[in-house]
């Protein structure tokens, strides 16, 4: 049989470094969670699964087994075999894995032996996988700094050019406020967890300075940030960007409202200006009680006269909006939470003060 199998240290290293993965267990246990960016290619549907599974109880190993061959065999068997090659010559360097490293993934790799091509197979599978991970969700405080920042400054954009950074929310699928949902769903949170254990050990391995992180709270959308990550990021230094009140209203302006309704138009939505706006006047009921009432009437009237005049051409109402709901929201929220932290504050300034001030902080 051509087949190798690899050490789960040696696959976090190559999986770390964007290698792809073919994950063979049945599609609920994917749906579950499972490594970031890994394609669920199962030899066994949920249906078959669960049959093997009470076999499994009821008659024991070798009949679970032998109904398991059955179930998938002939037709069912070479169709399966078919999605494992054609995925393994468009990535050849994929990796495979099962629950545990055991019969499913060795099979499936005999399966692929035989057709002619090759894999690697994780040894241990996914669960030893877990194991190499969770202890990267707790990094030391004195290797972290964190971005912090009144909303529209630009934390996502800084973030993207730093080489040592690991962006949060991009990770989570989710910008972590109450506008901050995407259209496509967030991972899994083991899907989560597993993403950001791999960036830290990419991290870890190839940048001098301290990973940067942006300052986030326990949930992003409905992803929570790990205890033990919350608890480095309490205790690491802080450094604050700061941006003018125009330039944060056309940042939350294009990314909030042109960004955002060209993604409806992508997913091919019928009205997507219609969309966006139902979306926009959901999410400002979201924080209708934080707001209080007339704060949000308020909003809400500047919300609907901005959308009716962008359905005839004119976009630039939103900013009315944007404003109102960054001086009269969230910048008191964020002035207090940021009082409550200004111990912890390093630096202060503008992008390119923050820019200078991080390319000297690097690690001795």
């Amino acid at each position: 049989m051509i087949r190798s199998d690899i050490s789960p240290q040696a696959a976090l290293s190559l999986l770390a470094a964007g290698a792809t993965a073919i994950d063979v267990r049945a599609p609920v246990e994917f749906a579950r969670g499972s490594l970031r960016g890994a394609t669920n290619l199962p030899i066994m549907n949920d249906d078959e699964r669960s049959l093997v599974g009470h076999c499994y109880k009821t008659q024991g190993a070798d009949a679970a087994t032998e109904l398991g061959y059955q179930l998938v065999s002939r037709d069912v068997k070479s169709a399966r075999i078919d999605a494992w090659v054609d995925f393994l010559k468009k990535n050849p360097e994929s990796l495979l894995f099962c629950a545990r490293g055991g019969q499913r993934s060795q099979i499936a790799c005999d399966w692929i032996s035989e057709a002619g091509s090759k894999v690697k197979r994780i040894q241990g599978g996914f669960k030893a996988l877990r194991g190499l991970i969770l202890p990267l969700l707790a990094p030391n405080a004195i290797d972290l700094v964190i971005l912090g920042g009144s909303t529209g400054v630009g934390k996502t954009e800084f973030l993207r050019e730093d080489l040592a950074s690991i962006d949060l929310e991009a990770l989570a699928r989710h910008r972590g406020s109450a506008f901050g949902a995407h259209l496509d769903a967030q991972p899994a949170q083991i899907t989560f967890e597993n993403g950001l254990a791999m960036a830290f050990y990419a991290a870890n391995h190839s940048q001098s300075m301290p990973t940067l992180l942006e300052d986030e709270g326990r949930m992003i959308g409905r992803i929570h940030v790990p205890p033990s990550l919350q608890s480095a990021m309490r205790a690491a230094p802080l450094v604050v960007l700061e941006a003018d009140i125009e330039r944060r209203v056309d940042r939350i302006f294009r990314e909030y409202v042109l960004a955002a309704l060209e993604s409806y138009r992508e997913h091919k939505f019928e009205q997507p200006l219609s969309a966006l706006g139902e979306r926009l006047a959901g999410n400002l009921i979201a924080i209708r009680k934080r707001l209080g009432h007339e704060r949000h009437q308020s909003l809400s009237f500047q919300l609907h006269e901005a959308l009716s005049a962008h359905a005839l051409g004119d976009d630039q109402g939103h900013k009315i909006w944007i404003r109102e709901l960054l001086a009269e929201y969230y910048d008191p929220m964020y002035n207090y939470q940021l009082s409550k932290k200004k111990e912890r504050i390093v630096f202060r300034g503008d992008l390119e003060e923050v820019r200078m001030w991080r390319s000297s902080n690097v690690r001795t």
